[in-house]
């Protein structure tokens, strides 16, 4: 039995999000899943679940942490104050949230915003791998540390942040996660110069 309706607009959803609620079939089975998953203790908490959104085909897939507050309400990721950062970042490149696929590692808010403990990344872990292989995105920027370690499990973000790798296929670009512009401004330089490197690699591969 589902236990949410993860495929309506929540009442009080902003206008400009609607579009976003829209699901293409590729992803309607697991977004089911997701939404009747039961397989860590995020799962006693949530509002919503916050499975992704974004096209199927999108050349850019951008994953994040966990969700927050804002997210948890809404069922949508990065649509709260680090959302709206990561829209002006997108906007940079010339670039928008229609454009692109955002997810994160785990698929529910973690407690008070905490950070997601090794067991739920593993319980979501399924999830996240079947939505880059729905999408099949040519780039994949992690946004922050948690998603980082997928890849690259024993480096420090301060040391290869915008730097393109190319692993199975894919190219990987760790970035800061929007947040850290927020908790530090001297960080968002460096954010928007990451987010160029994003633009030239998808220009590259054109």
């Amino acid at each position: 039995m589902i236990t949410e309706n993860w495929n309506q607009i929540p009442i009080g959803a902003p206008e400009d999000l609607h579009p976003f609620y829209r699901i293409e079939q590729p992803f309607t089975d697991l977004y089911k899943r997701i939404a009747d998953c039961p397989a860590c203790e995020l799962a006693r908490f949530r509002s919503k679940t916050v499975p992704g959104s974004g096209p199927s085909t999108s050349k850019l897939m951008l994953i994040g942490e966990g969700p927050g507050q804002r997210e948890d309400e809404l069922g949508l990721p990065f649509v709260g104050r680090s959302g709206k950062f990561l829209e002006k970042m997108l906007l940079s490149i010339g670039l928008s949230r229609h454009d692109v696929y955002i997810t994160n590692v785990v698929k529910c808010r973690p407690p008070a915003n905490r950070d997601p403990l090794t067991q739920e990344i593993s319980a979501c872990d399924n999830f996240l791998q079947e939505q880059i292989a729905i999408v099949n995105p040519t780039v994949i920027a992690t946004l922050g540390r948690f998603s980082m370690s997928i890849w690259f499990p024993n480096e420090k973000i301060s040391q290869i942040h915008g730097e393109v790798k190319k692993i199975d296929g894919r190219l990987i670009i760790p970035m800061y996660h929007p947040a850290a512009a927020l908790r530090n401004g001297s960080l968002r330089k460096t954010i928007q110069d990451d987010f160029l490197k994003i633009k030239e690699t998808l220009n590259e591969t054109k």
